[in-house]
C-alpha cells in the first residue's frame, strides 16, 4: 500500500482540477477565468467540472463572500471542445454533458453569489453559464449564439430556460436560426442584466457582485428559490437520449471536419462549419 505521503496531490494553492482554469482570490471575492487561449477558451469536461467545484468551493469558504466568473482574452466561453482536444479530458462528451459535470443545476441554487463577467464571444454551455449565474455583466464587444441545434443535440434546458427567459418566440428564432447577438441585443431581450464599456466590466463586476453580497443571505437564498421554480425543470431523458444518438454523432464530426452535416440538403450545404 503506498504511503499518505506519496499518494497523488494537486498543485499548492486553489486548484479546480485543470491548468486550463484559474482560481485567484480578491478580499472577499474568487475569481475563476477560463484560460486556454490555444483553444479559444473551449471547454473539456474537466473544465466544466472545474467551475461546479469553484461555486462549491466558494460556498464552503467563509472568507468569501462571492464569486466572478470571466474568460480570458477576446473570449469568454464557447461552450465543450467538440473536436475532443485538451489534454486534461478524462471524459466522453456524452457523459460530460449531463449535470454529473457540467456546472448549470449548481449555479443556479448557490447560496453565495454568482456574477458573470462576459468578456466576448459567449455560446453553447458558456452561455448557459452566463444564465445560470445570478447576474451576467457582459462587455459592449460580447456575442452570444446557441448552436446546439447545428450539433445534432436536443438540448431541452435551453429550450425550457430561454422559453421563461426571452419567451418562446425568440427562443425558437435563436435555436432554429443560430442567429448570433450582440450584447445590446441580448440586454434587450434580457438574456443577460447589463451591457457595460469592455475596460470597465471587470470593475462593473465587482460593484454587482458586492451589491449583491451586501443583501440578506436567508432571504437571498428564498428568493432564490422562487425564481429557481419559475425557470423549471427540463426533459433531462430526452436531451441525455438525444446527445447519445446518431445525429449528436454527426453533428461532432461535422464540426471537427468543418462541413455541413450529411442531414442538411445539398443544395443548402455551406463551406465550413455551421
Amino acid at each position: 500500500m503506498p504511503s499518505a505521503d506519496s499518494s497523488p496531490r494537486p498543485p499548492e494553492g486553489d486548484w479546480l482540477g485543470t491548468k486550463f482554469l484559474k482560481f485567484t482570490r480578491e478580499g472577499p471575492f474568487a475569481i475563476v477565468t477560463l484560460d486556454r487561449p490555444q483553444a479559444r477558451n473551449a471547454m473539456t469536461p474537466a473544465m466544466y467540472f472545474g467551475i461546479r467545484y469553484a461555486v462549491s468551493r466558494v460556498n464552503a469558504d467563509a472568507d468569501l463572500a462571492g464569486l466572478i466568473i470571466t474568460g480570458s482574452g477576446d473570449v469568454f466561453a464557447p461552450g465543450g471542445d467538440l473536436g475532443g482536444g485538451g489534454d486534461d479530458n478524462w471524459m466522453q462528451w456524452g457523459s460530460a454533458l449531463s449535470l454529473d459535470v457540467t456546472p448549470f443545476d449548481t449555479l443556479r441554487k448557490s447560496a453565495k453569489p454568482v456574477v458573470s463577467a462576459v468578456n466576448g464571444l459567449c455560446q453553447g454551455g458558456g452561455l448557459q453559464i452566463a444564465m445560470c449565474s445570478d447576474v451576467a455583466v457582459v462587455s459592449d464587444r460580447a456575442t452570444f449564439r446557441v448552436p446546439e441545434l447545428y450539433r445534432g443535440i436536443a438540448d431541452t434546458y435551453y429550450s425550457q430556460m430561454l422559453a421563461r427567459i426571452v419567451g418562446p418566440v425568440r427562443t425558437r428564432d435563436l435555436m432554429f436560426t443560430g442567429r448570433t447577438l450582440t450584447a445590446a441585443e441580448a440586454v434587450e431581450w434580457g438574456m443577460v442584466a447589463r451591457m457595460v464599456a469592455h475596460d470597465e466590466l471587470m470593475d462593473a463586476a465587482r460593484d454587482v457582485l458586492a451589491r449583491c453580497c451586501r443583501t440578506a443571505p436567508g432571504a437571498r437564498r428564498v428568493v432564490k428559490a422562487s425564481l429557481d421554480n419559475y425557470l423549471g425543470l427540463y426533459d433531462r431523458i430526452g436531451m441525455e437520449a438525444s446527445i447519445e444518438g446518431p445525429e449528436a454523432v454527426e453533428g461532432f464530426l461535422a464540426f471537427s471536419e468543418r462541413r455541413s452535416p450529411n442531414w442538411v440538403h445539398p443544395d443548402l450545404r455551406v463551406d465550413g462549419r455551421l
